[in-house]
């Protein structure tokens, strides 16, 4: 079972620039939210609530506003800071402490998922108790992502942003670990880039055949919103989606007042937290329904 996520929110945005040089990309708006707050939701759905923030140094204040310690929403949440972005799998060897002797789950701090069934693909990932699983999702445009060749179910080859086709199913920012993970991260070497990758850690589990999939599926959406364009296609998603149903994306107090973390109470102190907003007559109508 795993119960601890890790949220990787560091990283440059330097495709984002001039926007990310005052603020990180993770605190920029996704619609009426910051983009944080996605990710987060995400394994507050899969009901971890133990969950570790890696940020750049120096901004560690700026989260702290909006996302304190968590207890205003029934969960702990810690930081930990990173001097410069090393790859992905450098986020198990900061939060090696934070880790420990569990599993842990890893989303990507710039990453939008969204999906009807979703939340049980979720309840049903945190059940891992050996090996690693990864979430595949179908793109136009392969050649900018890491794709895996998958057969059966099951994972064949995994190729970073392959030159001719051999796959559309990308790999998407949200994966679970047993607890080898630090051990298996430790081993890596950087490639030509100087970063360690999240690949080789993926074919390290390959190899020892630990490595199981499951699907964002057609019905659902992941979007990476690592560039401008993808960021605000994303807002315009939220916006479509919130406003045609009526019902808020990563709304936080509201996942963990039906997960029973919290109480009426804590919402109205949330209300009070946010001020006259559009977000705060959310909440509102959570509590007088």
């Amino acid at each position: 079972m795993i119960k601890k996520g890790i949220i990787l929110s560091g990283g440059k945005g330097t495709r984002m620039s001039p926007l990310t040089k005052a603020v990180n990309k993770q605190l920029l708006p996704i619609y009426d939210k910051p983009l944080i707050y996605y990710p987060l939701s995400i394994l507050m759905l899969a009901k971890i609530k133990d969950i570790l923030i890696v940020v750049n140094k120096g901004q560690l204040e700026q989260y702290k506003k909006v996302l304190p310690d968590g207890k205003n929403l029934g969960i702990k949440i810690t930081y930990a800071e990173q001097d410069k972005p090393r790859g992905l799998p450098d986020a198990f060897l900061i939060g090696e402490h934070f880790i420990k002797k569990d599993n842990v789950a890893l989303i990507l701090g710039d990453n939008f998922f969204y999906g009807q069934y979703l939340t049980e693909k979720l309840k049903n990932s945190i059940k891992l108790k050996k090996g690693a699983k990864v979430f595949l999702h179908r793109v136009n445009k392969p050649e900018r992502y890491g794709v895996a060749k998958v057969k059966k179910n099951k994972i064949i080859s995994i190729i970073e942003k392959p030159k001719k086709f051999v796959s559309d199913l990308a790999i998407t920012g949200l994966y679970f670990f047993d607890n080898k993970v630090v051990q298996y991260a430790k081993k890596l070497k950087p490639s030509q880039r100087g970063e360690i990758e999240i690949t080789d850690l993926l074919n390290t589990y390959k190899k020892n055949k630990k490595l199981s999939v499951d699907f964002i599926g057609r019905g659902g959406a992941w979007l990476d919103t690592g560039s401008i364009n993808d960021y605000y296609k994303t807002i315009n998603f939220v916006s479509a989606i919130e406003n045609r149903q009526g019902f808020k994306i990563a709304c936080l107090e509201e996942i963990s007042l039906l997960n029973k973390w919290i109480t009426k109470k804590h919402i109205l102190k949330a209300i009070k937290f946010y001020g006259k907003c559009e977000y705060s007559t959310y909440l509102k109508k959570l509590i007088t329904k």
